[in-house]
């Protein structure tokens, strides 16, 4: 009987439909007669952390042909970084491309200045260096004002073989310090952190590789951005016409007629997530914004009952952390297990107060409502140096796994550009719990497989363990995991040093005299609201 009720599931249980979206306007979803939200037949993998990501990046780019089509969307890019085991950079790898007679384009977000811990320079250096060589990189502030463009795309197509067409998105940008493998000795190319991450800051992300017709989707994605007529840099009048005279581009040169579908690959449901914000002038192609990404999780989450798996940056807004208490006091049995970076990236007297405030306050929200069944770790490497946890995954019930640039954060579900794809596989995986929600959606193999990946990698054990598939004890094997580490510690390291790598999260409290104006800095520039006005009067994504 149970099997003939995981026959019947539909994805859209789990998906958004197309009105869900809540943007007309957009082609990804109109683009199909058959109106569906999500595309089939795909195939995705997963690269843990940048080592694994730059190393298939550089594999493709370097065997690509005339004509053949790079584009690539970035919140940083490092022309210097090496992204190969030769020492090749980025910049070096593009350009090449481009030398070979291959199409390159790339929209980088026209950062703020690097006086303010941004990457102005770098990313216009990558942009220089690409489009002298025969390219076009483009700086684009077509934002919100205090937003960025966050989403983390590269995109190949084959005009002549689109059955080798494939698209890489998730967290990793490319740029420096996210060259780190599993062992997490950090990037030889750093990027500063708070000092308390080392000389060569430990770096956690997660990468999507995505073959099949979802390219497509992630194709018109680009394509919106880069077709906007709006000029890319429209902040007032004075400061357009310093960019003329400055000679960076403002409007992008026509892209080449649109290709086909690349045709199925295997068995795996993509459907492509985005936000925009609400803004002036309109976006065309989302004129009152768009928010499926938070669409697309409100749900999921509504349909969790056993666990949810998050893996977050900030993890720190109140109507997220609402989302999450609504489904812990629904469902008894559900519990939440997230890590998140041990610091904020940049813990300074300004910094650091509005961040810590923000997350132990929802942090709070989520753990009244759940108890124990709620457990936040962070992590370190065998040295005890604490690893920045860049990732921004969620897996739910081993059924819909969610990877992508978007944190759990207002910014990222309103106001900023972001790109994330929720991944259902039509392959039932056969080890017990069969069925770990109850609903009859079983437990499908790629959600499955992301999550003991991870799990193996925190907990330092095989993938294969049997207590990582036990879903109902997830909560007791993971404080279980932290606290031998934390005994061993307490210890002063006698002994042989637990496997695992995980830790209870404990935030520095902010002191009751500077929780007011960090609260105020949170809202106003760490977590701003990019919402119709009308959907935030009615607490609604």
């Amino acid at each position: 009987m149970l099997i003939v009720r995981w026959l019947v599931m539909h994805n859209d249980d789990w998906f958004l439909i197309s009105e869900e979206r809540g943007n007309p306007m957009t082609e990804i979803d109109s683009h199909r007669s058959e109106g569906v939200a999500w595309t089939e037949g795909n195939h995705v993998s997963f690269h843990i952390d940048g080592v694994s990501y730059f190393t298939r990046l550089a594999e493709v780019i370097s065997n690509l042909e005339p004509h053949d089509e790079v584009r690539f969307t970035d919140w940083r890019g490092d022309g210097d970084e090496r992204v190969a085991g030769d020492g090749t950079s980025i910049a070096t790898l593009l350009a090449d491309s481009c030398r070979r007679e291959v199409d390159v384009r790339g929209l980088l977000w026209r950062s703020h200045s690097d006086r303010f811990a941004f990457s102005s320079k770098e990313n216009r250096r990558l942009a220089v260096e690409v489009t002298e060589a025969g390219g076009e990189v483009l700086l684009d502030e077509r934002v919100r004002r205090a937003g960025s463009h966050h989403q983390k795309l590269v995109l190949i197509r084959h005009p002549t073989h689109l059955e080798r067409d494939v698209a890489f998105i998730g967290g990793i940008d490319l740029s420096h310090g996210r060259r780190d493998d599993t062992d997490h000795h950090g990037d030889h190319q750093v990027i500063k952190l708070d000092p308390r991450y080392g000389r060569r800051p430990p770096w956690h992300d997660v990468q999507l590789e995505i073959r099949g017709p979802a390219v497509t989707e992630l194709d018109l994605t680009f394509r919106e951005r880069w077709e906007d007529p709006t000029p890319l840099n429209h902040a007032g009048r004075m400061r357009a016409l310093l960019s003329q005279a400055m000679s960076r581009d403002r409007v992008a040169r026509p892209l080449p007629a649109r290709l086909g579908d690349p045709p199925a690959q295997g068995g795996h449901a993509v459907q492509v997530l985005r936000t925009y914000p609400s803004r002036r002038p309109k976006y065309p192609f989302a004129p009152d914004g768009e928010r499926s990404v938070a669409r697309a999780f409100a749900k999921a989450i509504k349909r969790a009952r056993t666990l949810i798996y998050i893996e977050d940056q900030y993890f720190w807004s109140v109507e997220i952390a609402r989302l999450l208490a609504e489904a812990l006091r629904r469902q008894p049995e559900l519990q939440i297990i997230g890590i998140v970076p041990r610091y904020p990236d940049k813990d300074s007297k300004l910094s650091g107060p509005p961040s810590r405030f923000a997350q132990a306050r929802a942090l709070a929200i989520v753990q009244n409502a759940g108890g124990e069944r709620v457990g936040i770790y962070d992590v370190e490497n065998e040295a005890g140096n604490p690893i920045y946890v860049h990732a921004k995954v969620c897996v739910i019930d081993d059924v819909w796994a969610a990877v992508g640039s978007d944190n759990l954060n207002r910014r990222s579900w309103t106001h900023d550009s972001e790109l994330s794809c929720a991944v259902i596989d039509s392959e039932l995986d056969d080890r017990i719990p069969l069925d770990p929600g109850g609903l009859g959606d079983g437990s499908r193999k790629f959600a499955r497989a992301l999550r003991l990946s991870l799990w193996a990698e925190h907990l330092g054990r095989p993938p294969e363990d049997p207590e990582l598939l036990n879903l109902v004890n997830s909560s007791v094997l993971w404080r279980k995991t932290a606290s031998e580490l934390e005994e061993w510690r307490s210890n002063l390291g006698k002994g042989n040093r637990p496997s695992g790598r995980i830790r209870s999260h404990v935030i520095d409290p902010v002191p009751l005299g500077s929780q007011r104006w960090a609260d105020l800095f949170y809202r106003l520039i760490f977590d701003p609201d990019g919402r119709p006005l009308k959907l935030r009067l009615r607490r609604r994504f």
